[in-house]
């Protein structure tokens, strides 16, 4: 590494005290700071770095820059009880405590980390601290002005940090920063504007302080107070205050020193605390970003990367060119061809747009906008993806097995290793296809089950939630060894992993105990039965059974048609392709044909019910007719058949549901056409009410309409029934029949005009064409009077 410019005494002096540390503030994210910084420490050749971060993670600190530690990372600390609370510390590579500690480890100066400890963090920020934070990074921790606690949310100040780019005239923040500091390669000049920054930066917030101070939780002046202490520590180790460099964020560096306030002995034990546990995490840049909603971030992670690493080969100058042209490319990959003339003039454009700001040298608002109007010829949209993805980048971090993490999290990377998956670990959503069937022409038993393999771990992560795998509908109904996922991974990705540990040291022992624990608290049998089909997917064995122990204590003195239903086809499922699985379902057939008896049995009578539970009631019958077909020896047919001659003879039942049952009779030939015909005559006899004649309708309609349309002589029933309705009888059964009707295809709905043509002796087409035409506006308006139809007028 080069040494860059040469740092003079008098620079030196203007971050130290008289005989006091080095002071050198800094934006977290920075890579201008992370440059000067370097330098200060080959000028002053410290015998100790302190660094803002969590005192107590200072044994992760060789780890995070190790050879096989790919930055962005962060420390994560997270509390041993439930609820879990989680605290970050991210950190890029051109972030200056990152450069600190790789240059201090490098040649063996001790670097520590100097904030309050992270079980006083997580303490502090409780949710009933003044102060909420579920996940507070160290960055927002750093560089951010006290807030406002005086209490008056009248009318709330605006960001200060809006306030000074406004002030320097500039759209944003970001700019401003760009501008004044990251372009800045002069060390006296830079390290000068920092600390007059800060002071600056004080005296603004002096008020907010002050009330802040005067408060209950005073939050900047606790942080500050500790790190105080560091220092005081430092020197009574008998290092040299003058051989100290202190690395924290700007806002705190004039507040830090030989002769600053530090926390007492007895205001240390007085700090409230949280068990808590710390492990490395990788991170990414998408995180690192504002993007994502970190307000810590920057717009752009991957751009002040470019910035760093032109930075350190003495390249800078060449940034705009480089940034200009990766956008082509990118728009060249996509289709859209630019040629390096129009680089070029980008360039150029991107020049004269921070000559007009006063600036050196292009900020990424200048290359953003010289990009937009010369490669995207003004509209934005043709340059969005590219510039993002320059911009934020996919970048995502690597830590070195097994350090820093804990057991769930060495256990997802060994089993990564195992199926394969390892690849899959990436920012980018990236599908997979499983097929669960034995792969017969590998030769060992872990490559013939490798996806079976893959499958069950999948399942596992997202029954936990970690939020890596999203399964898809595979879009094929009868392929049942086929699935489809979309796999991702993410910061929070990892955040849930190690929130995990709680439930269990692996992804196994945690969605088992998952489960355990929902089968314990389950107390309806279709959430059973859920779960069951969970531990099934899981291939969790032990937790099938506690599940089945489960439903069958719910189920025994259960009357729920629909739940029972819906739960004997769960159990069905799991049935069939538990082979395919290899899971063991010996209990699962006892159990189903249970629940198929006791909703059978109970149907006739659940079926006086109302035309909204009516809907559900339609869909358990379904479920319970397919039992009987696809499981003959677990589902009683000639019980099946029996109830649903009971509930087709009933009058006094929904008719809906009737109806259903004679349809379902009908389709399977267990009732002949004239017994049909029998019942149609009765069910639509003149002065029967019209919604139950046409409920009754509605149900016959629901299966099997082929052999509905086939007998001519029903619709002769309906056609007389029809006619025979005074005026408000026929309103009233429009209702049901338009119902009945919308189910119908259009080749159905075809086939049935054709049939009233052929009763009408009408022309059938002409019948046809007219009966599936669109409707008039009078027509319309007919219709959506009905959906306000007053049942109680009747």
């Amino acid at each position: 590494m080069s040494a860059g410019p040469e740092l003079n005494r008098g620079a030196l002096e203007a971050v130290q005290e008289a005989d006091g540390p080095h002071l050198f503030g800094v934006r977290h994210l920075s890579p201008g700071g992370a440059f000067h910084l370097l330098r200060t420490l080959e000028a002053i050749q410290p015998t100790l770095v302190l660094v803002e971060g969590p005192a107590d993670a200072y044994a992760f600190i060789p780890h995070l820059v190790s050879s096989a530690a790919q930055p962005p990372v962060a420390i994560l600390a997270y509390t041993e009880e439930l609820p879990v609370r989680t605290m970050m510390w991210p950190l890029a590579e051109y972030s200056p405590e990152y450069q600190a500690m790789k240059w201090a480890c490098a040649l063996g100066v001790e670097v520590r980390f100097m904030d309050l400890p992270s079980d006083v963090n997580l303490a502090l920020h409780e949710p009933s601290a003044p102060r909420e934070a579920d996940v507070m990074p160290a960055e927002q921790q750093g560089d951010d002005p006290p807030a406002d606690s005086s209490g008056d949310t009248s009318a709330p100040r605006r960001n200060l940090y809006e306030e000074v780019a406004e002030m320097a005239g500039e759209p944003d923040y970001d700019t401003y920063w760009e501008r004044h500091f990251e372009h800045n390669l002069n060390p006296e000049a830079y390290r000068s504007a920092m600390l007059a920054f800060s002071r600056h930066m004080r005296e603004l917030t002096e008020e907010e302080e002050r009330r802040e101070r005067s408060g209950e939780f005073a939050y900047n002046a606790v942080r500050e107070a500790y790190m105080n202490r560091c220092l005081r520590q430092a020197a009574a180790e008998g290092h040299k205050l003058s051989q100290i460099v202190v690395v924290c964020g700007a806002y705190h560096a004039s507040a830090l020193g030989a002769d600053a306030p530090a926390m007492t002995d007895d205001e240390l034990k007085q700090l409230p605390r949280r068990s808590s546990k710390l492990a490395l995490m990788p991170y990414s840049y998408y995180r690192l970003s504002s993007m994502s909603g970190y307000g810590a971030g920057n717009a752009a992670p991957n751009y002040f990367a470019m910035m760093w690493r032109a930075m350190q080969e003495g390249t800078l100058s060449q940034l705009p060119y480089h940034y200009l042209a990766e956008a082509a490319r990118h728009l060249r990959r996509s289709g859209t061809h630019r040629s390096t003339a129009e680089v070029i003039e980008a360039v150029r454009l991107a020049e004269a747009l921070a000559s007009l700001h006063g600036g050196s040298a292009p900020v990424l608002g200048d290359l953003r906008d010289a990009a937009r109007t010369l490669l995207g010829q003004g509209d934005l949209g043709t340059v969005a993806d590219a510039l993002v993805r320059l911009d934020v980048g996919t970048a995502i971090g690597r830590l070195p097995e097994g350090v820093g993490q804990t057991p769930i999290q060495d256990d997802f990377a060994r089993q990564l290793r195992e199926l394969k998956l390892d690849k899959y670990r990436t920012a980018v959503a990236t599908g997979l296809t499983l097929d669960l069937r034995e792969n017969r022409q590998v030769s060992t038993e872990e490559a013939a089950l490798l996806d079976l393999r893959r499958s069950r771990f999948l399942h596992r992560l997202a029954w936990l939630d970690i939020g890596f795998a999203q399964h898809k509908s595979s879009g094929q109904q009868d392929a049942s060894w086929k699935e489809e996922w979309v796999l991702q991974w993410t910061p929070e990705s990892e955040i849930r992993l190690v929130e995990a540990v709680l439930l269990g040291e692996s992804v196994e022992l945690a969605a088992a105990f998952k489960l355990r624990q929902s089968m314990e608290a389950c107390s309806s049998i279709g959430e059973a039965s859920q779960l069951i089909n969970m531990a099934s997917l899981c291939g969790l064995t032990a937790q099938m059974e506690t599940g089945l122990s489960v439903l069958q204590r719910l189920a025994a003195d259960s009357r729920d048609v629909t739940g029972m239903a819906a739960a004997a086809a769960e159990l069905a499922v799991i049935l069939g392709y538990g082979s395919l699985r290899r899971v063991e379902t010996g209990h699962l057939g006892p159990m189903m044909r249970q629940l198929f008896v006791r909703s059978c049995l109970y149907l006739p009578d659940a079926a006086g019910c109302s035309d909204e539970a009516a809907v559900a009631m339609a869909q358990a019958m379904g479920q319970l007719d397919a039992l009987t077909r696809e499981h003959e020896e677990w589902a009683d047919g000639e019980l099946w058949a029996a109830e649903l001659r009971k509930l087709s003879d009933r009058d006094d039942r929904n008719p809906k549901l009737s109806g259903l049952a004679c349809a379902i009779l009908l389709e399977r030939s267990l009732i002949t056409a004239e017994d049909a015909g029998a019942e149609m005559s009765r069910r639509l006899s003149p002065g029967i009410p019209a919604d139950l004649g046409a409920g009754w309708f509605e149900g016959l309609s629901m299966r099997n309409r082929y052999a509905l349309l086939s007998r001519p002589y029903l619709w002769e029933q309906l056609d007389a029934y029809i006619t025979g309705l005074d005026e408000e009888q026929f309103r009233r059964a429009l209702v049901f029949l338009r119902r009945a009707f919308s189910t119908f295809s259009h080749k159905e709905k075809t086939m049935a005009a054709e049939l009233l043509g052929e009763l009408w002796r009408t022309d059938t087409e002409q019948t046809a064409e007219v009966v599936t035409g669109e409707l008039g506006e009078e027509e319309k308006s007919m219709l959506d009077s009905l959906n306000d139809f007053d049942f109680g007028n009747f």
